[in-house]
C-alpha cells in the first residue's frame, strides 16, 4: 500500500534536509584545493605586507621559476598516489636525467633543444618502467620498490658522475635563456609546467585510462572484477611519472647553474608532500592534478615567504609538517563524512 501511495503523482516531494553548518562544511571538504589556495593567497598577502620587495616582478618571477620543477614532479606522483601507490625515486631520476642533460650537452655541444627534451624524457620513462615492472611483477608493495630504486638511481649517478660537475656554461645559450626568457611575464619553463598541468589533469578526467586510475585507488580489487586491467594501467601510471620526472630533470639542467652527483637528493619527501597538501589521498582514489600543482605552489611559497619574513629555517620544516598532518585529517575527516552519507543514504533506501 504504501509503495502505491509513494508513486501517486499528487504525492507532495519529501522535504530536503540540510544540515546547517555541518553540511557546508562537508561541501567545503568536497572541494580539497579551496583551502589550499585560501593558505597560499593569505600567504603571500602576509608577506608582501610586511616585505614589499617579495612580489616585485623579479620576486614574482623568482616564485614561478622556484615552483616549476616541484609541479611538475608533483603532478606525476599526484598520477601514482591515486592509484594507491608512491614513487620515492623521484629524486633520483631527476637527478640522473638533469646530469644526463649535462653530459649530452657536453657531447654534443650543438644538439637541438628539442632532442635533448625528449632524450629527457625518454630516459625518465625508461627509469619509471623499471618501477612498474617490479611493482606489478613482483607484487611487493610501491613503497618498497621504489624505496630500493631511490639508492639504485642515486648510486648509478654518483658512479656516472663521480665528482663531475656540468655548469651553465657547459650548455647552450639557448638552453639556459629557457628560464630567463618570459612569456607576457610568466618564465618559459614555467609556461611549460603549467601546459604539462593541463595535459594531465585532461587525460585524468577526460579519459579511460585516467578514469582507471581513480577506480584503481579506490579498490584494486573491485577495478579487476569490473575487467580494468590493473597492472598494465599501474606499469603505465610508472612510466608516467618517469616521462614527467625525466622533463623536470631537463628543465632542471636549464634553470640551475649546476648539475652532479647530488642533484635532486631530498626531493622526493617535498613532491610527496606536495600531493597531499594539494589534497591528493594518500591512501589512493581521489584528488586532482591541480591540486597537486597548487601544494606544490604553496609548499614553495611557504619557503620563499619565510625567508623573506627572516624566520628559522626550523619553523619552515615544522610549518610544512603541520600543513601535511592537516592534509591527512581533513581527507579522514571527509572519508568519514562520505562513509556516514552512503550509510544514511542506504538506511532510507531499505
Amino acid at each position: 500500500m504504501s509503495t502505491l501511495m509513494d508513486q501517486r503523482p499528487d504525492t507532495p516531494p519529501a522535504p530536503r534536509v540540510t544540515h546547517g553548518e555541518g553540511g557546508r562544511f562537508s561541501r567545503f571538504l568536497r572541494h580539497r584545493e579551496l583551502p589550499v589556495i585560501v593558505a597560499l593567497v593569505a600567504l603571500v598577502a602576509y608577506t608582501s605586507i610586511n616585505n614589499p620587495a617579495f612580489l616585485s616582478p623579479q620576486g614574482t618571477k623568482d616564485l614561478m621559476l622556484n615552483a616549476t620543477i616541484m609541479i611538475i614532479l608533483a603532478a606525476g606522483q599526484a598520477m601514482v598516489i591515486i592509484t594507491r601507490n608512491v614513487d620515492l625515486s623521484v629524486g633520483s631520476m631527476l637527478g640522473l636525467v638533469a646530469f644526463g642533460t649535462g653530459a649530452l650537452f657536453s657531447a654534443m655541444p650543438e644538439a637541438p633543444i628539442v632532442l635533448v627534451f625528449l632524450a629527457g624524457i625518454l630516459f625518465g620513462a625508461v627509469l619509471g618502467a623499471v618501477n612498474g615492472a617490479l611493482v606489478t611483477l613482483a607484487k611487493v608493495p610501491a613503497l618498497v620498490i621504489t624505496l630500493g630504486t631511490l639508492y639504485v638511481f642515486r648510486g648509478l649517478n654518483n658512479a656516472w658522475a663521480g665528482g663531475t660537475q656540468y655548469f651553465a656554461g657547459d650548455r647552450p645559450a639557448e638552453f639556459g635563456a629557457l628560464s630567463v626568457d618570459t612569456v607576457l611575464g610568466i618564465p618559459i619553463i614555467t609556461v611549460l609546467a603549467l601546459l604539462v598541468i593541463v595535459a594531465v589533469a585532461i587525460f585524468m578526467g577526460g579519459t579511460r585510462p585516467g578514469r582507471d586510475f581513480y577506480a584503481i585507488g579506490s579498490d584494486p580489487g573491485a577495478a579487476k572484477l569490473f575487467g580494468i586491467p590493473v597492472e598494465r594501467r599501474v606499469f603505465t601510471v610508472f612510466i608516467a611519472n618517469g616521462a614527467l620526472a625525466g622533463l623536470a630533470g631537463v628543465l632542471y639542467a636549464s634553470r640551475f647553474n649546476a648539475v652532479g652527483a647530488t642533484t635532486g637528493t631530498g626531493l622526493e619527501l617535498d613532491v610527496i608532500a606536495a600531493a597531499v597538501v594539494g589534497g591528493v589521498a594518500i591512501f589512493g582514489g581521489s584528488g586532482t592534478i591541480l591540486g597537486a600543482a597548487i601544494g606544490a605552489m604553496l609548499l614553495n611559497t611557504i619557503t620563499s615567504s619565510l625567508t623573506a619574513l627572516q624566520v628559522d629555517k626550523f619553523w619552515q620544516q615544522a610549518i610544512v609538517g603541520v600543513l601535511i598532518l592537516t592534509a591527512i585529517l581533513i581527507d579522514r575527516l571527509a572519508g568519514l563524512r562520505r562513509a556516514k552519507h552512503l550509510r544514511e543514504k542506504e538506511g532510507r533506501h531499505v
